[in-house]
Parts: structure tokens; sequence; C-alpha cells
């Protein structure tokens, strides 16, 4: 027994090794577990978030002036006067997102009950907020004319429904896109790493070496799994500190430790899987290929980017089966809510479970592998 740990504590250590010396691994860590997340936190958002926006006023009202003064942050920037001949060269500068024209008399058309047009501009080159950005400034038009009509006075519903965001009051979509993208970015390195490091043991001809050397296949599958989910757990932890809560500035609940448990229990079913994925192929090409066909339906279906209640219940039984589910899980459960280990030991355990299965059939296939 101590001789197996001592094999597989100093083959993990060769293994960690091996890896110190391929930096383009190395560069694909920095970058996933770095700007990977720190642009997608500040790429844009589908909602409308500091938009500029021009207005021509012809009219110069009061209503005009209501309307002027109803944009503000942090929709909005402060909206700028500007003329008519200024508006194509601005649109064409991309100076302002929106640009509204309210014509002359149109205080007075609205009172005679005429319904005068107002136009609005948008330059759609800026998708995401032009495809939001002209129901918002409608909805604010509508309120301010309506408030105007009605001599300042609001019209009350007649039931009041007060909403609470909670977890996320604002409804920030940096802070879920962030943590769904380390989520991502974890099991992809995994599967990457440990695939990565078999092979090219393979294609060096070091693992036939090991196979001479008084080692079993269980030590050599273990020191990959042990050193590599050591390394993606520490890069993992480092990148929520520093990137999502210190650079992005998102509010983390739960426990930090917590996580990194959870986290450790994904990475032994990940891992495996990228053993098993690295003994089907026969190089790193057919790897990527098989790393497509099998990461992308276990992130698209996993919760993360669409909520599991919204599947297929056949979808949802299958997917019960594959890691990704339950990690999305506690993570949303542990950052977000701050739950503690009462709520998730469920995901815990089943990770547990899938980890111990995908072990013993990597184990077996990884032996069938080296005795060929």
């Amino acid at each position: 027994m101590r001789q197996t740990l001592k094999n597989i504590f100093f083959l993990g250590v060769k293994e960690l090794r091996g890896l110190g010396r391929d930096y383009m691994l190395i560069a694909l860590i920095v970058y996933a577990f770095s700007l990977g997340i720190y642009t997608i936190g500040k790429s844009t958002n589908d909602t409308i978030n500091n938009a500029a926006i021009a207005i021509v006023d012809e009219d110069r009202s009061q209503m005009s002036q209501r309307i002027f003064d109803a944009f503000f942050p942090p929709m909005f920037h402060r909206a700028k006067e500007i003329t008519l001949e200024e508006i194509d060269p601005a649109m064409d500068e991309g100076k302002y997102t929106f640009v509204l024209v309210i014509p002359a008399n149109f205080e007075k058309d609205l009172l005679a009950g005429r319904k005068p047009e107002i136009q609005l501009n948008i330059d759609a080159t800026r998708m995401s907020q032009a495809f939001s950005g002209g129901g918002y400034i409608q909805q604010i038009i509508n309120r301010e004319i309506s408030i105007f009509e009605d001599k300042g006075k609001v019209s009350r519903p007649l039931v009041k429904t007060v909403v609470r965001n909670r977890y996320n009051a604002n409804l920030t979509q940096s802070w879920f896109k962030s943590v769904m993208q380390l989520v991502n970015n974890i099991t992809m390195l995994a599967i990457i790493l440990t695939g990565a490091a078999l092979i090219r043991e393979r294609e060096n001809g070091t693992l036939e070496h090991l196979l001479v050397m008084p080692v079993t296949p269980f030590e050599i599958m273990f020191s990959k799994v042990w050193s590599m989910l050591l390394v993606v757990l520490a890069a993992s932890v480092v990148s929520l500190w520093v990137v999502i809560m210190q650079m992005l500035h998102v509010p983390v609940n739960g426990s930090l430790g917590l996580f990194a448990v959870g986290v450790a229990l994904h990475l032994f079913a990940v891992t495996s899987l990228g053993i098993f994925l690295a003994c089907v192929a026969d190089n790193m090409p057919q790897l990527g290929m098989l790393l497509i066909l099998v990461l992308m339906p276990m992130q698209m279906l996993s919760g993360g980017s669409t909520p599991q209640e919204s599947m297929p219940e056949w979808v949802q039984t299958v997917m019960l089966a594959a890691p990704t589910t339950h990690f999305v899980d506690f993570c949303q459960a542990i950052l977000f809510r701050g739950a503690g280990i009462e709520v998730v030991w469920k995901p815990f355990l089943m990770l547990f479970i899938i980890g111990c299965v995908l072990f013993i059939f990597s184990l077996g296939r990884f032996r069938r592998s080296v005795a060929q």
C-alpha cells in the first residue's frame, strides 16, 4: 500500500513537470482562467446599459423637455441636443446609438389629439442595444406623455406587484456569465489536460517505458487524475478570487472551501472521462474532435445556458448521468445563493458516484489500451 501511494505521488510529480514544459498548455490555462473569463464578463449585454442618445428638439415645449429629461443613467447616457444637420454625420461616426427627432408643434398637436409622430433613428450595427433599445425608448416616451396628459398625475394600478430579485437585485448579466464561463472552462481544461498528458506519453514513447517498470495501470492513471485535478483546482480558485470577485466585482455568497471540495469531486469525474477519450483517440486532433462531440452537449444541456425545467423530461433524465449537471447545480447554489452542505450534499454524492463509475470504466479501457 505504501509503495502504491509512493508510486502514485512520484508519477503525479512527473506529470506536473511534463505539464510545466508544455508552454502551449500553460498558456491555455492562463488564458482560460483570466482573459477568457474577464472578456466574457465585460462583453456586451443584451440589456441597455449607458447607451448614447441624442435628441433633435424642434418643438421647444414643456413636453419635449420632459422627454429630454427622461433619459438618464444607467440605461442611457444623458441625452445630447443636436440639430437636424448633425444627425447623419453623428450616426456615420458612431457617436450615438439612438437619435430622437421631436417635430415642431409636437405638444400642440398632442393636446389637440392629432397623434403626432416622433422619429427614432437607430444604429443597427450595435445589435444588442438596438434590438431592445427601441422598445425601452417607446415605453419611456409613452410614460412621459401619459403623465403630461394627466397633468402630472400617475395612474395607479389596482393591484401592486412587489418584485424582489434575490441573489442578483439589478439582474446584472456579467455576474452569471462570468461564473458560468468559469464552470465551462473547468470542465474543458480538465478533459484536455488529462487527455493530452496520456497522448503525449504515447506519442513520445514514455508510456511503454512506464509499463516495463514496477507500476500498475491504476497507479499511472490515478497519478494523472490527481496531478491535473490539482492544477485545474488551483487555477479555478485563483480565478474565482482574483478575476471574478476582485476584477469583475461579482459578490460570492457561499463558502469558497465548500466550492473547492465540489470542484475536486467534479474534476475527479471529468479527468477520468478525459483519460477514456484519450484511450479512444489516436492523436491530439482526434481528441479535439471527440472533445467537441462530448463537451458541447454536456455544457448546453447541463442547466447553465438553459434551465433544465425548460427541457423535455427525457433529456432531464438522461442528463442526470452527466457530471456537468450536478456541477452547475451546486455551483449556482453555493456561489449565488450561499447554500451550505445541507443543500448541496446530493450533487456532491452524485458527482462522487459518477466519478467512481467513470474512473472504473476508464481504467478498464486504459488497461485494454496498454495491453495491445
